[in-house]
């Protein structure tokens, strides 16, 4: 449907069968309506309808002769046409504007959406067509209120709009705050007919909240700088945990639940592959996954009336790995400066350098950490050097033990492959100083 806003004179060209015109005026205060393939004129005062190809014969749509020999006509609502004897033209639909009468509001808010109740004089325009069909228009209203929306952070209030024709029950979304409800009726034709706004207004209080909601957010404890160079694979250096994406562990994260205002309680779930192994009931958590997997995090919040939807962010976490470089060249050119292994997922480390001569002369349990090639602050000579690592992988089993004793003069130190998680190596370190 269209509205078109028109003072003074209103005209209506009217194209017959024939292809003879037929012309008629609304003189006055009107609007024209176009609904469906019917045109409607909407009077503010008085209903006044003029020929212009002279005196003419006025009918209802029930045919039946209103007025002749004349060029103007005030009738009462309804549908007419002209004659003149040779050409009929198309029926046009006249109303007078009303104000509908006794309008009020009522809200009522639940866990799925809600309803607004317009008591009142809600009813369409009716007409009745040249062949005898019902003919309906109904008027037009915007609904406006506050809506509580996500902005990637936290919950604010958002406008709210809906369009629609008057009627006795309106169902708008779920609402999880307070707002007031704005509805406005025949906001275009008022205008059109240089009327003020017609609306009527209703708080919705936070204590008739029922509906919650929730927006799960989780944030990882990173390890190290965005952009820094480690040597820990698929370490976490951003905050926002990706789902599918593996994780060094052990990984601590923090879970947050986001909820709107009305929720009362709160249910955490997590499993391991398909296995269920904490429950919570905090508002928010804190969790440290240490054995490689996937895992789901799944999360809900209700009241004594409503629940939300639950939500869940996937974890996973990577299989141990530790790797021993043959080489390095403590230049300060700033490539491969530092004797480090590549490491994944591990809980315990221990490494120690020696020289040819059996001599210790670097020792460390942080995989992070290096040897910068230096002996009490001076440059080692280059050479060869033994190393000796034992490191448990988070995927060790809890009781795993170390098979032999680490030690300069046990050279074959590898682990029993089929010993998952269980890392004991020893080899040659070359340090190359170059240019």
């Amino acid at each position: 449907m269209s509205i078109r806003r028109t003072i003074g004179i209103c005209i209506l060209l009217l194209l017959a069968a024939v292809s003879h015109a037929s012309i008629i005026e609304c003189v006055g205060t009107a609007t024209q309506v176009v609904n469906g393939n019917d045109t409607l004129f909407i009077f503010k005062d008085e209903i006044h309808l003029r020929s212009t190809i002279g005196n003419v014969t006025w009918y209802d749509t029930d045919g039946k002769p209103v007025a002749s020999g004349t060029d103007e006509i005030y009738p009462d609502e309804g549908g007419y046409y002209v004659s003149d004897g040779i050409t009929q033209s198309t029926p046009v639909y006249v109303f007078l504007y009303s104000e509908p009468t006794s309008m009020e509001l009522s809200v009522a808010a639940d866990c799925g959406g809600t309803t607004l109740t317009l008591k009142g004089d809600t009813k369409p325009l009716t007409y009745t067509r040249l062949d005898g069909s019902q003919g309906s228009y109904a008027r037009a209203c915007s609904i406006d209120y506050n809506a509580l929306a996500w902005n990637t952070e936290e919950w604010v209030d958002s406008a709210a709009t809906v369009a629609s024709t008057l009627r006795p029950v309106f169902m708008l979304p779920a609402l999880y705050g307070p707002t007031p409800i704005k509805l406005c009726y025949d906001q275009t034709v008022r205008e059109a007919l240089g009327m003020d706004s017609a609306c009527l207004e209703i708080d919705v209080p936070i204590d008739s909240i029922k509906a919650v909601n929730m927006q799960l957010m989780s944030l990882a404890t990173t390890r190290g700088k965005e952009g820094e160079k480690s040597n820990e694979r698929n370490r976490p250096t951003s905050q926002e945990l990706i789902a599918s994406s593996e994780y060094s562990g052990p990984l601590e994260v923090a879970f947050y639940s986001n909820p709107t205002p009305a929720a009362q309680f709160y249910k955490w779930s997590i499993y391991h592959s398909s296995e269920l192994i904490v429950t919570r009931n905090d508002k928010d958590i804190r969790y440290t996954f240490s054995e490689p997997g996937s895992y789901r995090v799944v999360c809900s919040v209700n009241n004594a009336t409503c629940a939300s939807d639950s939500m869940e962010v996937t974890v996973a976490v990577a299989e141990s790995y530790l790797a021993v470089p043959n080489v390095f060249t403590p230049n300060g050119d700033g490539k491969n400066d530092e004797f480090r292994v590549a490491y994944r997922s591990l809980r315990d480390f221990h490494i120690w350098v020696y020289n040819r001569w059996g001599k210790l002369v670097y020792e460390s349990t942080d995989p992070a950490k290096g040897w910068d090639g230096n002996i009490n602050g001076r440059p080692a000579a280059e050479g060869a050097y033994f190393y000796v690592v034992r490191a448990m992988g988070t995927d060790a089993d809890k009781n795993a033990s170390f098979m032999m004793k680490a030690s300069y003069n046990k050279k074959k130190l590898n682990a029993d492959e089929s010993v998952l998680g269980i890392y004991q190596m020893s080899g040659d370190i070359n340090l190359l100083r170059g240019k």
